[in-house]
């Protein structure tokens, strides 16, 4: 299992406990994180998670991450290390992705970090992890999932199951951050798999 860092997103979709969760079990795991974050994302974060993040001077500590687990770019750095495909990494992970956001990476317009990071992933041939939340779905947000998914894009939405014995709503929350695990290849007992006792 390669250890180089995971690139994590956080994009204005509503979601934003998928994107804290997954932080959180990255650092427990020890695994370094490359975290950009939009405006959009930083709103959602207030909105869903009561979590207020300064995309000027960020602190991982709302995330209810410490601060060294994480690398931080600014959502506007073209010059941050994720912008250039010679920066190896184990994948990156957009969530929440919004339909903007998704539409760009569709469509390789890069207008900031977020786009960029996800574009050079698609050409690298790495993983790239889009987790939309978003329903019902129109049909240009389905022909750029399409589309993303040919370029070699995994279209993962937060569809949570419940066949794993769901208690509680973090039961939820950890179905698909485990998904998103699974797909990165980092083992994990986030949940019961399908056919365990």
């Amino acid at each position: 299992m390669t250890r180089h860092p995971i690139v994590v997103a956080i994009t204005g979709a509503s979601g934003a406990a998928y994107a804290t969760r997954l932080l959180q079990i990255l650092a427990q795991f020890e695994r370094p994180v490359h975290l950009t974050i939009s405006p959009s994302g930083a709103e959602v974060l207030r909105h869903e998670c009561a979590v207020e993040v300064d995309l000027q001077r960020f602190d991982a500590g709302p995330l209810g991450v410490a601060h060294d687990a994480i690398v931080y770019h600014h959502y506007q750095d073209f010059m941050a290390p994720i912008a250039s495909g010679s920066f190896l990494t184990g994948g990156m992970v957009i969530c929440p992705c919004s339909g903007s956001t998704l539409s760009s990476v569709a469509h390789a317009s890069s207008t900031n970090l977020i786009q960029r990071a996800a574009d050079v992933h698609l050409k690298e041939r790495r993983r790239l992890i889009l987790v939309p939340r978003e329903t019902p779905l129109s049909l240009g947000q389905l022909e750029n999932m399409k589309t993303a998914c040919q370029y070699g894009a995994v279209i993962l939405p937060a569809m949570p199951g419940w066949y794993h014995g769901v208690d509680s709503l973090q039961d939820l929350i950890d179905f698909v951050v485990a998904r998103i695990l699974d797909q990165l290849e980092i083992p994990h007992e986030l949940m019961r798999r399908w056919g365990e006792t």
